[in-house]
């Protein structure tokens, strides 16, 4: 987008409304972080108010309401794909809507550590934003006092949270019941698990979707084999799975894990897909590049973050009632990694 002929001095709203051909009201709603905006058009948007080097004046919004504009993150982890990309929503609609962002790393999921953790996070003022895919995270969001306005990335609940919940998540349990049945569907017999850690029950959301769907089908159901989060923790669990010609199709709680299992399996003499399909979850940039390239379910963890700072942000400014919700629908990404099952 170019922007010329605009005026000099400080642009407006309504400045950065006629650029990017829209009305003063959806600029509004893209610079608080409101989710019922279309992508392309919060795009556009934020490319005008980027051009006109728009800025809301945060200080003086902060004084006239009384309260800081600021966002703490609470995460164990800032580099896995689902935590880096969820601190990158929550930054993008905070940013747009003039406030600040800082990130507290849970570094031990012991309590006194945790809890200290949490004390520094409230203290800066603000809200805090608890990313709870982890013990640390968990107990992270448990330990927030009362009144400090929170809200919660978490796993997909076992049931549907009371109101009072300020929580967001993405639809695992069906994510993974989706990845599953496709394996299912081109005749594998059966499909292999290997399970990220979980937050706080022995049977994830992942897992009990994988599950699932094997019983739903009448097929075996293989004890998961439990990996970590990282290719590392993938190819230990290859290793073992290589080792049973039983095995035909893999499912793997990331595509982290999924890296390491099919550098395994490639190891092992175990060509991909002709002999063993796998499957990976999250749809990280990798995924695609591969050799070959992965089959995986696609989560919107950007959309997350950015979901979360709008419920976060209707408790600060008082404008929207809490409502823990799940966010947007798992898509099944099929590539070159799955396959009809060898004769």
């Amino acid at each position: 987008m170019h922007v010329t002929g605009h005026k000099r001095g400080p642009a407006s709203i309504r400045d950065v409304a006629a650029a990017a051909g829209v009305s003063y009201q959806t600029v509004s709603r893209v610079i608080n972080g409101h989710p019922s905006v279309k992508p392309s058009t919060r795009e556009r948007v934020l490319a005008a108010v980027d051009e006109l080097g728009f800025r809301r004046n945060a200080t003086a919004l902060a004084l006239a309401r009384g309260r800081s504009r600021a966002v703490t993150v609470l995460t164990a982890n800032t580099t896995h794909y689902g935590h880096a990309s969820i601190l990158q929503g929550v930054e993008e609609s905070a940013r747009s809507a003039a406030y600040s962002v800082g990130v507290g790393v849970l570094e031990s999921a012991d309590p006194a550590a945790v809890t200290a953790e949490v004390q520094r996070a409230a203290d800066a003022g603000g809200g805090l934003v608890v990313i709870a895919y982890d013990p640390e995270g968990v107990r992270a969001l448990e330990a927030v006092p009362a009144g400090v306005p929170v809200v919660g990335i978490v796993e997909t609940p076992a049931s549907p949270p009371t109101d009072n919940r300020p929580w967001v998540w993405t639809d695992d349990r069906e994510a993974a019941y989706q990845a599953t049945r496709h394996l299912l569907s081109l005749g594998h017999e059966t499909v292999h698990y290997v399970a990220i850690p979980s937050s706080t029950r022995r049977t994830g959301a992942r897992t009990s979707g994988w599950r699932q769907a094997l019983k739903e089908a009448g097929a075996a159901q293989p004890r998961p084999v439990q990996g970590s989060w990282g290719p590392a923790g993938g190819h230990a669990a290859g290793r073992k799975l290589a080792q049973d010609p039983s095995v035909t199709a893999i499912l793997c709680g990331n595509d982290d894990l999924a890296l390491g299992v099919l550098r395994a399996l490639h190891e092992a003499g175990r060509p991909v897909p002709g002999e063993v399909s796998v499957a990976g979850f999250d749809d990280a940039p990798h995924s695609a590049y591969l050799t070959p390239s992965l089959t995986t379910v696609r989560l919107d963890f950007t959309g997350l973050g950015r979901a979360a700072f709008a419920l976060l942000h209707g408790v600060l400014e008082e404008s929207a009632p809490i409502a823990p919700h799940p966010v947007s629908v798992p898509e099944l990404v099929v590539r070159e990694s799955t396959g009809r099952p060898s004769a």
